[in-house]
């Protein structure tokens, strides 16, 4: 398959981005051309569309089905195995959140409690133990939020993402006051209108 100019510095310009965010340049690029191209490939066809080995192909999608990001698809009256992602940029946003969380956070909130409840930390210098727990706290609250963010549908989603810094007037804070105490806010207030 040949891509156009335009899909073609797509797909280079996301496994790019995917090296910066520390993926594989090949694993995002081969998600990339399946999510702009928007149908299910073969393994062959993908390796001829990207240049690249057949071998790393193969490794590229187990990662991408190891991330949920790539699913085993079958054609009728086609033995291969065909490969396609979501075509919707926010399925795809909550699935590397999840398995960011999973992967990343969740090993780091597990080691931080496992410290705090070791007795030995009782002879480690108080401010450690303090920065220790507030990095804890911040871990469980992000992990929490963020939760929270997954279970809303991408219509409501969208809207409290949209809502930015205006947030803060919704809380009634105003950065030049003292903060105090914020008003009770509920789905209403997030959602609006």
């Amino acid at each position: 398959m040949n891509l156009s100019p335009t899909l073609e510095r797509f797909v280079l310009h996301w496994g790019e981005m995917g090296a910066r965010w520390g993926v594989n340049r090949t694993v995002a690029q081969i998600h990339a051309l399946l999510y702009i191209t928007g149908r299910p490939m073969h393994a062959e066809e993908i390796t001829e569309t990207l240049g690249v080995a057949r071998s790393n192909v193969s490794n590229s999608i187990r990662e991408l089905q190891s991330w949920n990001l790539v699913r085993l698809v079958h054609i009728a009256g086609d033995r291969r195995d065909h490969f396609e992602t979501s075509l919707s940029v926010w399925e795809l946003a909550r699935t590397v959140i999840r398995e960011r969380q999973r992967r990343e956070i969740a090993p780091t909130i597990a080691v931080l409690t496992e410290l705090l409840a070791d007795p030995a930390i009782s002879r480690d210098p108080t401010d450690a133990k303090l920065r220790m727990r507030e990095t804890l706290e911040f871990l469980q609250t992000l992990t929490a939020w963020g939760d929270e963010m997954l279970r809303l549908d991408t219509d409501t989603l969208s809207k409290v993402l949209k809502l930015g810094a205006r947030v803060k007037k919704l809380l009634g804070r105003d950065e030049t006051a003292p903060a105090t105490e914020a008003p009770a806010v509920t789905p209403a207030h997030l959602l609006g209108p």
